[in-house]
This record gives structure tokens, C-alpha cells and sequence, in this order.
């Protein structure tokens, strides 16, 4: 099987919820599976001199806009969250404990995270909301509440944000594939020509 895809993303971004509703699909339709990275925006913003796109002067209304119109082109439900943006280390962290686990089910616990900002408007940023929605999913509330208050998942976040930075994520969803990078969920498409060209891409 050929190498997998790498997505990183924020729990907060919703392009990267766009995505996350269809990476796996797409690559599985030419053999490949995905690797998911939840990442933190605020740090990269921090290395980008970026900002959240609802906040950038004379962005932030078309991009709220282009939110509600790029998931009705997709056919998928989107409500604007009440509290946007809203950080998401705790749903990173929970993330990265199950995926170690299970990463079937930890995707399937990704999309319910972020079904409940943007389809919902649940505050994923509260702890409780977050192991709430793992039980749901069948997922043992009270081990994910030992692993969410020890060190080891702080550090693991950090860690994999740092590596991500290196490897030039700079928003999300950012996708990479056989070494190419592919930036937001509009270029969906243009990652399937890729993987549909084949060794190289086109």
C-alpha cells in the first residue's frame, strides 16, 4: 500500500472540519489511508503572523460567509459556533490518547468533536463537553480523565505541534501526500487529481 496521507488540523478550524468529513474517503478510493495530526492554530499563528480569519480586517465577514456556502457545496450541516474561536488543547490531547489506542475510533471521536462545534455549537474547549462526547462513542470517560490530567499528553501535543511547524504547516486543514503539501479544503480536488496521477502527481 502506498504511503499515507498526513492531515493536521484544528478542532477550531472549520475548513478543517470540511476535510475531516472527507480525507478518508477520497484516499481510501486510491488505496491509501490517513494519518491525523490535531494541531494548535494559535501556535502557528504565532510563527505566521497570522490571525483567525474571522478577525482579519475586512476578511472576517467573507470568510463567515465562505464557512456557510463552502459546506452547503458539500452537502454537510455547519452552524457558526456562538464562542469562535475556541481552543482546543483538551480535544487535541483526548484526540492523540485514543488514536494510540484505536485510530478508527479516533477518527470517528474527531468528527464527533467536531460535529458538535459546527453542526451543534457545543463548547468543545470545556473538558466536560469533550469527555461527554467520548462516552458517547463508547470510549472509558473515567481512563480519559486520568490520561487528560497527567503530563505525558501535554507534552505529546507540544511535541507534535513543534513537528508539525517543522514540516512547514502553516493552517488547516493542511494535507500532505507523497511529500506534497495541499493547503485548505478547496484543494480537496486538487488532491484527488494528484493521487488519481499517480507516482509524482501531475
Amino acid at each position: 500500500m502506498s504511503a499515507p496521507l498526513d492531515f493536521y488540523f484544528d478542532f477550531s478550524s472549520p475548513y478543517g472540519y470540511l476535510a475531516a468529513e472527507r480525507i478518508d474517503d477520497l484516499a481510501a478510493r486510491y488505496g491509501r489511508t490517513v494519518t491525523w495530526h490535531p494541531v494548535l492554530l494559535g501556535v502557528i499563528f504565532q510563527k505566521t503572523g497570522a490571525v483567525p480569519l474571522t478577525q482579519a480586517p475586512l476578511k472576517g465577514d467573507y470568510v463567515a460567509r465562505d464557512f456557510a456556502r463552502s459546506a452547503r457545496f458539500m452537502g454537510l450541516p455547519y452552524r457558526a459556533p456562538s464562542r469562535f474561536p475556541i481552543p482546543t488543547q483538551v480535544a487535541a490531547r483526548a484526540f492523540y490518547w485514543l488514536w494510540d489506542q484505536d485510530p478508527d475510533q479516533a477518527r470517528s471521536f474527531g468528527r464527533a468533536l467536531y460535529r458538535a462545534l459546527f453542526v451543534d455549537d457545543r463548547d468543545i474547549s470545556a473538558p466536560d463537553t469533550v469527555l461527554d462526547l467520548a462516552a458517547a462513542q463508547g470510549i472509558d470517560r473515567a481512563a480519559l480523565a486520568d490520561a487528560l490530567a497527567a503530563p505525558a499528553l501535554k507534552e505529546r501535543l507540544k511535541q507534535e505541534v513543534e513537528a508539525a511547524l517543522g514540516r512547514g504547516v502553516c493552517g488547516s486543514p493542511y494535507i500532505v501526500v507523497d511529500g506534497e503539501p495541499f493547503l485548505g479544503a478547496d484543494r480537496l480536488p486538487q488532491l484527488e487529481r494528484w493521487l488519481a496521477a499517480g507516482p509524482g502527481g501531475f
